[in-house]
């Protein structure tokens, strides 16, 4: 009994990972929108509560955005991307939309979004030292090449 316990062990330290991996993104986590450090997109905000969750994914991230609108509706959007700078659908909108994702540093990430093909928007995701807040600064073009700002802040849940 004792050499199959021993065994039991032995076997179970070949089979876990090593420790030494690389640390974790400091955007990996759960996050919530803080309305009142943001600039809406739309006044008023059509959703009342908006959480991401971004978790790693193969090189990359699988970012899950679900958002409550004043109605009590919920939208549910998310995808995944590598780093790399290659576009990647994002699921569960109503028309062609991809994200492109390349690291800026080891607290940001840029991503540029595309409509059907045509470049819409830039965005900087930024979490500083103490990892509290994920600040997103998204410049947008719209159809007639207007361009405008704004900036959703985020809080760690």
């Amino acid at each position: 009994m004792v050499q199959l316990l021993l065994f039991v062990a032995v076997l179970g330290a070949l089979i876990v990972p090593p420790v030494h991996a690389a640390p974790e993104a400091p955007w990996f986590g759960s996050w919530q929108l803080n309305p009142a450090r943001s600039t809406p997109r739309a006044e008023p905000s059509p959703y009342r509560k908006v959480t991401i969750r971004i978790e790693p994914w193969r090189d990359g991230l699988k970012v899950t955005y679900d958002m409550v609108g004043v109605r009590g509706g919920v939208t549910h959007m998310e995808w995944t991307g590598a780093m790399d700078g290659r576009e990647s659908a994002v699921q569960g909108v109503d028309y062609l939309m991809t994200n492109a994702y390349r690291r800026i540093d080891d607290r940001s990430y840029e991503i540029l979004v595309k409509t059907d093909g045509r470049p819409v928007a830039r965005a900087v995701a930024t979490v500083p030292p103490d990892g509290t807040t994920l600040t997103v600064v998204t410049t947008e073009r719209d159809a007639q090449g207007r361009s405008s700002t704004t900036t959703a802040v985020y809080e760690r849940r």
